[in-house]
């Protein structure tokens, strides 16, 4: 097919770019679910009292943040998959989940910090256990707070999911650089993946703003 410009290409190619768009919305909804637990589950060992927890969850925020994204997938995807079979998709998805689950970590960290001692010491004294007024009192209260940094969180996943390209998943990027090989343009092709990403990312960000609005329409 002949594209004579940035519009005929943005235009002519739309079914491509849209099933790509799906596959990098996949690629991001998936990561991000697991991040939030991982996240969840090492601000909780990072706040321990139990200082080894606090150490280890230390360890991986550490590894994490010392490391480039690019070098965690592949370890994912050319190291794990020796060991267990499993396809780019998830190979990616599991990578990406490990690495924006440092962030998230340090995220609900501080939102659960930031929630007075008093309404732990009022939940004590109504005789809930410590786990109870975590989960009742003090989570839900974290997560609001946690929710504007969350959102930027998800934002960057969403655009860090373009180095599934380097592993062969076709999401938008990858579908962008093949183009590009194909037709010998690829600056007309990268800016044709870029107003797919800032759709993506608009619709993203109106659907976290719909959400904090709740939440404080709730409060």
């Amino acid at each position: 097919m002949e594209y004579s410009g940035f519009w005929d290409a943005l235009v002519e190619s739309r079914g491509l770019f849209v099933e790509a768009a799906f596959m990098t919305l996949r690629l991001t909804a998936v990561s991000i679910f697991m991040a939030v637990f991982i996240g969840l589950f090492f601000a909780l060992l990072k706040i321990s009292t139990f200082k080894p927890l606090g150490w280890l969850a230390n360890v991986y925020i550490y590894i994490v943040r010392g490391t480039p994204l690019i070098v965690q997938i592949f370890v994912f995807y050319y190291g794990l998959t020796e060991i267990w079979m499993m396809s780019g998709f998830w190979a990616v998805s599991l990578g990406l989940a490990f690495h924006n689950g440092a962030y998230i970590a340090e995220i609900f960290r501080g939102s659960i910090q930031s929630i007075g001692k008093g309404q732990t010491e009022a939940g004590r004294s109504l005789g809930m256990s410590h786990s109870l007024t975590m989960s009742r009192i003090i989570l839900p209260q974290a997560l609001r707070r946690a929710l504007p940094p969350l959102g930027n969180q998800f934002i960057i996943g969403l655009k860090d999911s373009s180095l599934a390209a380097f592993v062969g998943v076709a999401e938008i990027f990858a579908v962008a650089t093949t183009q590009g090989a194909n037709t010998f343009d690829y600056m007309t092709w990268l800016l044709v993946s870029a107003v797919y990403y800032l759709i993506l990312v608009f619709l993203l960000t109106i659907v976290v703003s719909l959400v904090e609005k709740k939440l404080a329409v709730s409060d």
